[in-house]
């Protein structure tokens, strides 16, 4: 695990640590290729540049976002925000379920919005795979 996001899960309190901790090693195993790293301060894994899932604590959970998730048709995930991303939030490891988080990754790796572009484009998102 990268080195700065095992200090982020660190930082956390005992239970939100072993929250992050799963999720970290669980995206790890299923996006072996992609490039992760603190972005706008949470942990964020990256493929061609382009962010694809990311979680982040919040007030009363920890937030595993998908910046493409609404395109993934998976009633669990909420959307958030104005664009495209999708979101499900844990208040204890044990609400992880290993295989929907490997199938919102598979499905992050086949749908992918480009949000690496979107400033160069004023804030229009176009769809790459």
């Amino acid at each position: 695990m990268n080195t700065t996001i095992q200090d982020y899960n660190n930082s956390q309190n005992s239970s939100d640590k072993e929250i992050c901790n799963q999720l970290a090693n669980i995206i790890d195993k299923n996006l072996p290729d992609a490039e992760n790293k603190i972005w706008h301060a949470h942990p964020v894994w990256f493929l061609d540049g382009n962010p694809i899932v990311g979680y982040s604590k919040l007030k009363d959970s920890v937030r595993l976002l998908f910046w493409s998730g609404q395109s993934f048709d998976e009633e669990k995930l909420s959307n958030e925000g104005s664009f495209k991303a999708a979101e499900f939030r844990y208040t204890s490891s044990e609400q992880i379920i290993e295989e929907d988080v490997k199938r919102w990754i598979e499905k992050a790796r086949e749908i992918q919005w480009d949000y690496k572009n979107i400033v160069k484009r004023k804030g229009v998102l176009i769809r790459l795979k």
